[in-house]
């Protein structure tokens, strides 16, 4: 058994800095690089790639950053862990195979492939046991947006990633696993914790959920004394060193940017906490009320202490439908009086719209630089703002009305207030909506698979 194991967060979502898993490979010795694309929506989107084209509906990034990376990372023995492959795991998984041979690298690589997330094709069957995979939040059955629905993933935990790493693998791609599991699982795997060591396990779990957002724990998008933060232009990801007894130290690579504190991964800990005595996964429960800190030198934070529990009976499943659709028009007028035209135009285009019968199912009118972040807390406006921009979303099931108040924005600007600009981007487009459905399963009607290729 290692003393000690290093992994290193390369992306925290589909679309993050392209270089930052580089540099952590570059940068200094880790273990594991854990790359975390997924979001809800994302799994929509590639539902709808993988529609038009079989052979896509994953992470496109994840294939050609792994050429530049991964003779380093079989050079060096660099695992790694990725939820890269979204709704089309083995076209993830084909695609790495054929850069390994390219790079030379056949019969040096084996590629772990976990699935068994997407029940898509199991839905109809399933609601017919009574499977209702009722929403969460309205306790609505599935089966009222049943002909609605464009993906089904459910949460895997860490589990078949530990067994695709025991089996050899190299680089481990899943489709809908947990945030969290992408790190808990090299630990479980190197320190041969058990599935039932609760406290190790919740453990591994902060970890994950501390390194899973990426720099948002080193620096980026912290609100704690923000403007002191050094040299975000080359911001330094965050890096788990990590002990058999479940105690882990955050920290980055010498001499890259941001900074790790205290603060910082108390930032990090709070985002979607939820209940802090129960942040429920696949794999335990976490008592964040448990969660020492503690300062360990420059760029270092000790974390210990952490408590957990059995894990529930349960899978969440990520179910997006369509609802209908949208279309968001933006103007901006400017001083004298910017935000008393703003308002302005805006009666100005409700009456429009009412005069032409328009109805669609919501209307909402924000005024950026006046209340659009901070809503009714932002108190009186100022009436000498240089400049306000009126932004109006309209969102409905009748595409054609979406359509016509598409056409109402660009004649506020001859017909409406003066000192009008900002419309250079053009008509509004209508967007599909796509809504979030969160349901639970047990996990007796779950069975993931996992695969080991060669190179």
């Amino acid at each position: 058994m290692k003393e000690r194991i290093r992994i290193a967060a390369g992306q925290g979502f589909w679309g993050d800095l392209p270089d930052a898993p580089v540099r952590q490979v570059e940068g200094g010795p880790i273990d594991y690089l854990m790359l975390d694309y997924l979001a809800e929506v994302t799994m929509s989107i590639m539902q709808k790639q993988k529609a038009r084209d079989p052979t896509a509906g994953y992470a496109r990034d994840f294939i050609p950053l792994m050429k530049r990376i991964l003779p380093a990372c079989v050079e060096r023995d660099i695992k790694v862990t990725a939820n890269a492959g979204g709704v089309n795991v083995r076209g993830c998984a084909d695609a790495l195979i054929e850069v390994a041979r390219e790079l030379g690298l056949a019969g040096k690589l084996h590629i772990g492939i976990v699935t068994g997330d997407d029940i898509m094709s199991r839905l109809d069957e399933l609601l017919s046991r009574g499977v209702e995979l009722r929403n969460m939040d309205t306790g609505a059955p599935l089966s009222t947006v049943r002909d609605s629905i464009q993906s089904a993933n459910v949460y895997l935990g860490a589990a078949p990633l530990v067994e695709a790493l025991q089996q050899g693998a190299h680089v481990v791609i899943t489709g809908r696993a947990t945030d969290t599991g992408l790190t808990l699982a090299p630990l479980m795997h190197e320190f041969g914790w058990a599935p039932n060591d609760w406290n190790r396990l919740a453990a591994g779990t902060i970890a994950g959920h501390i390194i899973e957002c990426g720099a948002q724990a080193s620096g980026g998008n912290c609100q704690f004394e923000w403007r002191n933060i050094p040299n975000l232009a080359d911001v330094g990801f965050p890096i788990v060193e990590a002990s058999p007894d479940g105690t882990f130290v955050i920290t980055k690579h010498d001499g890259t940017g941001g900074c790790i504190n205290i603060p910082s991964i108390k930032e990090q800990l709070v985002y979607e906490m939820g209940d802090p005595h129960e942040y429920i996964t696949p794999d335990c429960v976490a008592d964040f009320t448990t969660i020492r800190l503690q300062d360990d030198g420059r760029d270092r934070v000790r974390v210990y202490g952490v408590e957990g529990r059995a894990a529930t009976e349960f899978l969440k499943v990520s179910i997006s439908y369509s609802a209908g659709f949208k279309a968001v028009g933006t103007l901006v007028y400017a001083w004298p009086d910017a935000y008393e035209k703003a308002q302005a135009a805006d009666k100005i285009l409700r009456a429009r719209l009412d005069r032409l019968g328009l109805r669609f199912d919501h209307i909402l009118t924000e005024f950026v630089g006046v209340n659009a972040t901070h809503g009714p807390l932002a108190g009186e406006a100022r009436a000498d703002a240089p400049e306000v921009q009126l932004r109006v979303g309209v969102r409905g099931q009748d595409r054609a009305a979406i359509e016509r108040f598409t056409k109402e924005i660009a004649p506020l600007i001859l017909t409406g207030p003066p000192a009008v600009t900002g419309f250079a981007g053009g008509r509004p487009k209508v967007e599909e909506i796509v809504a979030y459905w969160p349901a639970l399963i047990p996990k007796s009607e779950i069975t993931p698979s996992v695969e080991v290729l060669n190179a």
